[in-house]
């Protein structure tokens, strides 16, 4: 289902388009070369707003609608149009036409939510998942009107290959043995059961870690000093 669209991984997921974008396709330099869309690197300012002009360019001319990503569980109904002011949350969910839900990322998975009537994007690192933003990703999806089955896609991000982590990570997903993997989790793997447990069935996982493929932003591989990458999701 998802499928490389010249620099990106796209998909349509029924009536709604979902994009995860690579770092490549930008105008920034460094180690932020070149799509970096976070606003809280180190990167020049005017690069990362052309970067971001590009992005809605990528989405169809869509007004982009953002949250203050903090590794939590909430997620905003965005029911109105952005107006540029940005809540803390993990997640949008927007039955808005021509209004894309985007969240931003460098080792956690961005996860699409897909119905029919609406969409939401989701931030999910190892906190957000034992939190629950999936499970209330879900609920914000409903809450916006959509209907009918949800079709899930999850995009780049930390694989079982290379995201090692203590004790406190692996006992908060003791419930997922299939993502056990030594010293490693597949947080893949965590969002694939969570999903399924909420019911969504149509699951797609890119399968693209972003720790040891150099397509993509790495906060734990480039120690700290990195772009990120977005999800994107929007009714078409």
């Amino acid at each position: 289902m998802l499928a490389w669209d010249g620099d990106h991984l796209g998909a349509r997921l029924g009536g709604a388009r979902v994009l995860f974008t690579t770092r490549n396709g930008g105008v920034s330099q460094g180690p932020f070369a070149s799509l970096n869309l976070g606003e809280r690197t180190e990167d020049d300012d005017a690069a990362v707003a052309a970067n971001h002009a590009r992005l809605r360019e990528l989405a169809g001319g869509a007004t982009l609608a953002r949250c203050s990503q903090v590794h939590g569980r909430d997620v905003v109904r965005q029911t109105t149009a952005p107006n540029g002011a940005r809540r803390e949350a993990d997640g949008i969910a927007t039955n808005l036409p021509g209004v894309a839900a985007v969240v931003l990322t460098a080792d956690c998975l961005p996860v699409a939510l897909c119905a029919p009537g609406a969409v939401a994007m989701v931030h999910a690192g190892w906190r957000g998942l034992a939190a629950g933003v999936l499970d209330e990703g879900l609920a914000a999806l409903r809450d916006v009107g959509a209907t009918g089955p949800v079709a899930a896609a999850i995009g780049p991000g930390a694989g079982g290959c290379c995201y090692e982590v203590g004790d406190e990570v692996r006992e908060a997903f003791a419930d997922v043995p299939e993502a056990m993997l030594g010293r490693n989790v597949d947080l893949k793997a965590v969002a694939t059961a969570r999903l399924r447990a909420a019911g969504v069935e149509a699951v797609h996982d890119s399968g693209l870690c972003t720790m040891c493929d150099g397509r993509f932003f790495s906060h734990r591989r480039d120690h700290g000093t990195t772009g990120r990458q977005g999800g994107v999701a929007w009714l078409a």
